[in-house]
């Protein structure tokens, strides 16, 4: 048989105690019944309970004594105060402790019954929602770390060391950190991409570099010498941009026909 869930009921009463037992368990609730506040926090520190009913009236420990108790060491247990004697200022006193609610003697089957599958459905919510949440900030504070960590390593491959930062050719520096290319005391604009093809140039100046190398090198890629070509003209055209006078008459970037370009910028 499926246990709807586990109920802890304390009442000083003997016969309050069997009675609200035979009602819960009727509908297949686990019960166990403490007969004063002491037993019931007792219990409360080896066992696992989804509901607390109270009585509000106990000799020794009040009710709202141990509520107080509970709220402090088992702050998600709904508990449900219950008494003989209606009193306005004990039921607000009760809900201002942190009770789930506040019923009246006798209590009756059906609204008892009632009352506790409302309140553990409401419970099962909230404990669902907590650990979706708890999830939730785990995958982001994983993902976090994940990024943190492919951030690092990116700069760390990316980034030379200190004194390999720049790289000149003739009056040409390119600055490894920034990517940013100068001439003289001026930055030039030169897009990403062409700046990379602009530092295989340098790295091999003042050798011819073919077509395929230039995009293996700048890009990572491997292509055919025919679509080498096509992909490294646009980009030769930029660099020319920023470092001839005349990027119709190239003085130091150099085309060498059918086979790729060299830099001369000594």
């Amino acid at each position: 048989m499926t246990i709807a869930g586990s109920i802890l009921v304390v009442d000083d009463e003997a016969t309050i105690r069997q009675t609200l037992a035979s009602i819960l368990q009727q509908e297949r609730f686990e019960v166990t019944t403490a007969d004063s506040g002491e037993q019931a926090l007792a219990f409360l520190e080896t066992s696992e309970f989804d509901a607390l009913y109270l009585d509000i009236r106990m000799p020794e420990m009040s009710g709202l004594d141990v509520l107080e108790k509970v709220r402090a060491s088992h702050p998600d247990i709904p508990v449900i105060l219950f008494t003989a004697q209606p009193d306005l200022n004990s039921a607000v006193e009760a809900l201002r402790r942190g009770a789930a609610d506040y019923l009246l003697k006798p209590l009756k089957p059906a609204a008892l019954i009632a009352k506790t599958h409302a309140i553990l459905t409401l419970q099962r919510s909230e404990r669902r929602k907590r650990e979706i949440k708890a999830q939730i900030e785990g995958l982001q504070a994983e993902l976090k770390s994940i990024e943190s960590k492919e951030a690092e390593h990116s700069a760390q491959r990316q980034a030379p060391p200190a004194k390999d930062r720049f790289l000149k050719r003739g009056n040409l520096v390119l600055d490894l950190h920034a990517r940013r290319l100068t001439i003289g005391e001026v930055v030039m604009n030169i897009r990403p991409t062409s700046f990379n093809y602009l530092l295989v140039l340098v790295r091999h100046a003042p050798e011819v570099v073919d077509y395929q190398t230039l995009v293996a090198e700048a890009l990572g890629y491997q292509a055919e010498a025919g679509e080498a070509q096509e992909l490294v003209k646009w980009h030769i055209h930029d660099i020319r941009r920023a470092i001839e006078a005349d990027v119709h008459h190239p003085v130091y970037l150099l085309n060498v026909r059918g086979v790729g370009y060299r830099l001369v910028a000594e």
